[in-house]
């Protein structure tokens, strides 16, 4: 694991599956560009293990990750840093469909939602789906204000790298 800081308060870690290219297997429909959170108990462990269950299901194909930002929280302070990373991912699903999923895949592991900006285990987030624009009172895609987070910016950045 490769640690740098970026500033006093961000600093970028590389690890073995973030950022990294995958080579697509099978054909899908669509591409969406997942947003990653978490700060409860060993992140870059789940953050790992989140690419090893997307590789093992059907639903999605990770085709590349960024690198992992450390970065203070915003909304409710009285917290641990969060670590954050975007994963793009092939699927043949539908938007609704993929947030179902994630909402699944959050759940199992251990994600408890108790109040807005809470701490979390694992957070996934629709930033992107294809060019799509999406506004219905369960899903926003582009996901609302992503480009004045630091914690989203950056990480998507090193996709392109």
């Amino acid at each position: 694991m490769l640690k740098r800081a970026i500033n006093n308060k961000l600093t970028s870690i590389k690890s073995k599956h973030y950022p990294r290219c995958y080579y697509p297997v099978k054909p899908y429909r669509f591409i969406a560009t997942i947003g990653i959170g978490g700060n409860v108990s060993n992140v870059l462990r789940r953050f790992n293990h989140l690419v090893f269950k997307f590789r093992r299901d059907k639903a999605v194909q990770v085709l590349k990750t960024g690198f992992i930002l450390k970065n203070p929280p915003f909304g409710y302070t009285e917290q641990e840093d969060f670590y954050n990373s975007v994963i793009l991912v092939g699927t043949s699903m539908q938007p609704k469909e993929l947030l179902a999923y994630l909402m699944r895949v959050e759940k199992y592991f251990s994600r408890k939602r108790t109040f807005k900006n809470a701490p979390r285990t694992l957070d996934l987030d629709i930033l992107f789906f294809d060019n799509r624009v999406i506004h219905t009172p369960k899903l926003i895609i582009p996901h609302p204000h992503w480009q004045e987070r630091e914690s989203v910016v950056i990480p998507l950045l090193s996709l392109s790298a």
